[in-house]
């Protein structure tokens, strides 16, 4: 079989194929004239997780926690402070630029902005064949029809190949970007929030698009967004993240089901219910997302949280297992399950 052909890779890993672990990346803040460092804006503070062959794992949280900065940082695209991230045992934080470039290929990237991330000067042709050139996949015939099976692969007509990003829709944009991703047969893609820019209806059909080629090609997928309902749509586990933290982690039914960590039950008590006459107990949070610059002390979600005790406030949790895959980062998840109860009945 062809190096450029479409192939589905079986799962046969019995370890994760990604594994991340003690994650960060601190941003210095400098000021002066000789640019000294006063201090650091932590984006990603210990964020550890493990990715099976074929998995999707959504990492949701606000605008600013951090996620889209974990998913560049995996990838290289940034250089993490500190923390190891390793694909089929090996670190890639530690590789050469020779070595990166030889596993570039596992790994791809899917952009927020459809229109931005693809380069207006050159045709759709070149920029999803521009990864073949650089690995030096095929010949240039053999090039040309892979980048026709790409865009029919991706629901466009082969012909739009001679056509520049400026002529297409946002959600043709996007299949773009997908078919570009598929272009070196990756393993692992990171898609950065593919679809919050798109209309609702064209979320769908880009939703349905990747999940029917993670189907047909054993692919693995890091899926970062703030929708919820996208997220429970196409996640096998939801990790919750907040401000540079996971503070839940579950898979999908069980974390909308049942959520242990008051940060998730309101982030799930925000998902519109399409039945207007439905009711629904709104969990309003306090006061703005503190700055990552200079973190509260504790747990970091105490200042907002309706069932912080003094525990919460100087003794930092970490995640614990509650059973299965399910995790949690928060001292009293036991109790907040009744405390939720007496809220929920004191509010009605």
């Amino acid at each position: 079989m062809s190096e450029l052909a479409l192939e589905k890779k079986p799962p046969t890993d019995v370890e994760p194929i990604l594994q991340v672990r003690d994650l960060k990346k601190y941003f210095p803040k400098r000021k002066g004239i000789f640019s000294r460092v006063v201090a650091h804006v932590k984006a990603v503070d210990g964020v550890s997780f493990d990715l099976a062959k074929g998995e999707t794992l959504g990492l949701v949280g606000e605008s600013g926690c951090g996620k889209s900065t974990t998913g560049r940082c995996i990838l290289r695209l940034l250089k993490p402070t500190a923390g190891e991230v390793k694909f089929r045992g090996k670190n890639v934080l530690e590789m050469s630029r020779s070595e990166l470039l030889g596993i570039r290929r596992s790994f791809q990237i899917i952009f927020q902005d459809p229109f931005a991330s693809l380069n207006p000067r050159m045709t759709v042709g070149n920029i999803i064949g521009e990864g073949l050139l650089i690995h030096r996949l095929g010949n240039r015939k053999e090039r040309d029809e892979r980048v026709k099976e790409l865009l029919n692969v991706v629901g466009l007509d082969s012909r739009f190949s001679k056509r520049y990003p400026h002529e297409f829709s946002g959600g043709q944009r996007q299949r773009i970007g997908i078919a570009r991703a598929l272009s070196v047969n990756p393993e692992v893609i990171v898609a950065d929030e593919p679809v919050s820019a798109l209309d609702v209806s064209i979320q769908a059909q880009v939703c349905n698009l990747m999940q029917d080629l993670q189907e047909r090609l054993g692919l693995t997928y890091l899926f970062i967004a703030h929708d919820l309902s996208v997220v429970r749509h196409i996640s096998d586990r939801v990790a919750v993240m907040y401000l540079g933290k996971l503070v839940e982690v579950a898979e999908s039914r069980a974390l909308y089901r049942e959520p242990s960590h008051p940060y998730t039950e309101a982030l799930l008590s925000a998902v519109p219910i399409p039945d207007p006459r439905a009711k629904k107990n709104r969990i309003i949070l306090q006061g703005d997302v503190p700055s990552p610059q200079n973190p509260p002390s504790g747990c970091y979600f105490h200042p907002r949280c309706y069932y912080a005790t003094e525990e919460c406030k100087f003794v930092e949790p970490e995640l614990v297992e509650l059973g299965g895959s399910h995790q949690v980062a928060c001292h009293n998840y036991e109790e907040v399950g009744e405390l939720r109860s007496k809220i929920l009945q004191g509010s009605s």
